[in-house]
């Protein structure tokens, strides 16, 4: 009953308590998940040493290229799961959850077994130089080997938001976090495993996590629950899935082809420590750019759940509660950024060329950060809603068809602060071409009632 009671919350419940409490959990557990990622970087850049950060760097596209397929389903699943429960569909709702365990499966086997076969050409391709290689190739033999729990952790934890469950989601990450820390420190520092230790240490935890989230979805009592006869893939459940989790894969997919894109032009205009600093930027910017995730998660269930149930003025209160909590923690990003870089950088290494080029770059990068942060929710929001195409062209525009582009034809004229520029410059392209999209679909809206 309780469980039921979650669920119906989504359509009566203050939209303001909802967020928070939505919103709130996720943002813990994607803060904590990136703050584990700093630790991971800072035990190996001052245990390992300055190289092992630019490995680590080089892995970032496959990182981003994992977690675009683990993206296809769960945020698929879950978008579709919210809006099943809106119009209390709740058989549809649990097959749907049968076919993301399967649909994990099936996905983390197949990437992994790919990408083992072809590692070291891959790894060259995204960037990795004689120097890089060694540490790259070490970190993603042990992360691809443990893809298939990585995917279903992550997949578990969309469904368990989209079931009415954020504390849950919550403490799973908050679970795995800690228990990273406790082995990064084990594996790095004490038994001196290196950048091994470290990808052992977070496939660890996550498995870990991934068996209590299982046995939450095996309780009978459960609202949603694991039983048999779920699990068979069935197409219309399938195509569902993925036509809204193309809008993240392609996301996702796009991040990867840009940072394979922006090693390589950094390797060219500044070398390998140039790339550490790539890494570090990226570190720093991302620990924000968590929370502004844990919102636009935590808005998923609410904004899919009142869609389905068609109370629109309650989904429109909860898209610009969240656009304003977003841009305030991305100012609070930016303002630290500005004034605190050399002393962010110096977190991940001592070393004097790698600190003096992470401290311009951290600036660099987070140059116009607020304003990115209303494009991600309204991306966000498009695909909650279902709507495909607008998503898919939203994630698309701000890395694809500005960043890319620029991050080649800048560095012609400004070299290494060219590669930098490029970043600020497609952030501030991407909010102006957001808001204008998002002002006409709402007129449409208005019209036609959908």
């Amino acid at each position: 009953m309780d469980n039921m009671q979650s669920t119906l919350e989504l359509g009566t419940k203050p939209v303001g308590r909802l967020l928070w409490q939505y919103a709130l959990p996720a943002i813990v557990a994607m803060t904590a998940s990136s703050l584990y990622n700093i630790i991971d970087r800072a035990f190996i850049g001052q245990v390992v040493g300055p190289e092992a950060i630019a490995g680590l760097g080089i892995t970032f596209p496959f990182m981003n290229l994992s977690a675009a397929f683990g993206a296809a389903v769960g945020v698929g699943a879950s978008a579709c799961i919210s809006m099943k429960l809106g119009q209390k569909d709740y058989k549809t709702a649990e097959h749907l959850l049968g076919n993301t365990v399967t649909l994990n499966l099936i996905v983390g086997f197949l990437f992994m077994a790919v990408c083992l076969l072809f590692l070291d050409p891959i790894l060259r391709f995204f960037g990795a130089s004689d120097v890089t290689l060694p540490y790259a190739r070490q970190f993603m033999v042990v992360i691809l080997l443990g893809n298939m729990v990585t995917h279903m952790y992550f997949g578990m934890n969309a469904v368990l938001r989209a079931a009415g469950k954020p504390r849950h989601a919550m403490y799973a990450t908050l679970f795995t976090v800690g228990m990273n820390i406790v082995l990064v420190i084990a594996f790095v520092w004490w038994f001196r495993w290196g950048i091994r230790g470290a990808a052992l240490a977070t496939v660890a935890s996550q498995t870990m996590a991934l068996c209590w989230q299982m046995w939450i979805f095996s309780d009978k009592r459960e609202l949603l629950h694991l039983r048999r006869g779920i699990y068979r893939l069935r197409a219309d459940l399938v195509r569902n899935i993925m036509a809204i989790g193309v809008s993240p894969f392609l996301m996702q997919t796009t991040s990867c082809v840009i940072v394979i894109f922006m090693n390589n032009q950094f390797v060219r205009y500044g070398g390998d420590m140039a790339v550490g600093a790539y890494s570090i930027a990226n570190s720093m910017a991302m620990v924000f750019f968590m929370f502004v995730m844990g919102v636009t998660q935590g808005m998923q269930p609410i904004v899919g759940y009142n869609y389905g149930a068609e109370k629109f003025d309650r989904m429109l209160r909860c898209l610009w509660l969240a656009i304003v909590v977003a841009t305030l923690i991305l100012l609070v990003g930016w303002a630290l950024a500005m004034l605190f870089p050399q002393q962010i950088a110096r977190i991940f290494t001592t070393d004097a060329e790698l600190l003096a080029l992470s401290t311009r770059g951290i600036r660099l990068d987070m140059l116009v950060f607020p304003i990115i942060a209303s494009q991600a929710v309204i991306t966000n929001f498009f695909q909650c809603i279902g709507k495909v195409k607008i998503s898919i062209f939203l994630s698309l525009s701000r890395q694809l068809f500005m960043l890319l582009p620029l991050a080649y034809l800048l560095p012609l004229w400004w070299q290494l602060d060219g590669v930098w520029y490029s970043m600020p410059a497609s952030d501030f392209g991407s909010f102006a071409m957001t808001w204008p999209l998002l002002l006409w679909y709402l007129r449409k809206f208005r019209t036609y009632g959908q």
